[in-house]
């Protein structure tokens, strides 16, 4: 028989001794591992009790940010959707209607704005790509559940709380080129 190609390797038939047909070594080194580890420090951590330190870049549920007078900072532009790998970020925009203006801070907004938990891996991107800053991953953490439905989180479960003791810090998330920007007010953007 003529071999197709050079990376075929030999197998042995090796007999097994008398000890390796009964599996008794293999089973006592396995228990002995066993009862090593039940004398250990344990991992676990008693969850809703103990609570673990996060890193100060840990990247957990989403927030749509408010500007210092309330209102939404999202313009609807469709960046972050763009920019979000897994494509779990979908947006409808309207126009702003007269009178609307102590809630939405552009003449367009999102009226809808959905982001599926289930396909989000938590990058940040959409942040990144965000140029009002109205998105940010915060330090909470996504809860589970059971159902699929509850993992569509739209603008009710995204949006900070209008009472400002409630808003969410999201100063360590920002770099210290953007708080330069910030301070200059002549900027459009700071207004």
């Amino acid at each position: 028989m003529q071999l197709i190609s050079n990376r075929s390797k030999l197998v042995s038939n090796k007999k097994m001794s008398f000890w390796e047909k009964i599996y008794l070594p293999a089973i006592l080194n396995g228990m002995r591992i066993t009862f090593s580890h039940l004398f250990r420090k344990k991992a676990t951590i008693r969850y809703p009790e103990v609570k673990r330190e996060f890193a100060e870049i840990y990247r957990g549920q989403h927030v749509l940010k408010r500007d210092d007078q309330g209102r939404e900072r999202c313009t609807a532009c469709g960046l972050c959707a763009v920019a979000c790998p897994a494509e779990a970020i979908t947006m409808i925009a309207a126009e702003r209607k007269s009178g609307e203006e102590y809630i939405y801070r552009e003449e367009k907004y999102a009226s809808v704005y959905e982001i599926n938990m289930l396909r989000c891996i938590f990058c940040g991107f959409c942040e990144e790509a965000c140029p009002k800053e109205a998105i940010f991953l915060t330090k909470r953490i996504v809860a589970s559940d059971y159902e699929r439905e509850g993992f569509i989180f739209g603008k009710e479960k995204l949006l900070e709380p209008l009472d400002p003791e409630k808003s969410i810090d999201i100063s360590k998330r920002e770099t210290e080129e953007v708080l330069e920007f910030k301070k200059d007010k002549t900027k459009k953007h700071n207004l």
